[in-house]
């Protein structure tokens, strides 16, 4: 059965956005065009980043995803805190501040274009 392997984040500049999110997740792009960019995220699963010129996003319906990145449980709490502390001190926007759920300690932050990233423990 095939399953997702790409997860393809739209943003206003493509470079822009590899740059965020290298930096971010210390890793560097596989594949770039000026317009798409992929990282590889291991596993044969990747994370694009595409800005398509000539398409308004903001006309259409609005959607509402994140890209999460899911810390190891053990240590949850205190690796999400630093990961928050880390990713302010690099001027991140936070969107939601560091909180406790249901599922653990979490925060959000945005990427330039308002795309959203949660950090939270592995299920």
């Amino acid at each position: 059965m095939p399953a997702p392997n790409i997860f393809i984040v739209y943003v206003s500049d493509a470079p822009e956005a590899a740059r965020f999110y290298g930096d971010l997740f210390d890793m560097k792009p596989v594949f770039e065009t000026p317009g798409y960019i992929s990282f590889d995220l291991g596993g044969g699963v990747s994370l694009s980043l595409w800005s398509r010129s000539g398409v308004d996003f903001a006309a259409e319906p609005v959607r509402t995803s994140e890209v999460c990145l899911a810390v190891d449980r053990a240590g949850a709490p205190a690796s999400v805190d630093a990961l928050y502390e880390e990713w302010r001190g690099k001027g991140v926007r936070i969107v939601d501040e560091p909180r406790d759920e249901v599922f653990g300690r979490t925060f959000v932050a945005a990427d330039p274009d308002g795309n959203l990233i949660r950090v939270a423990p592995v299920d």
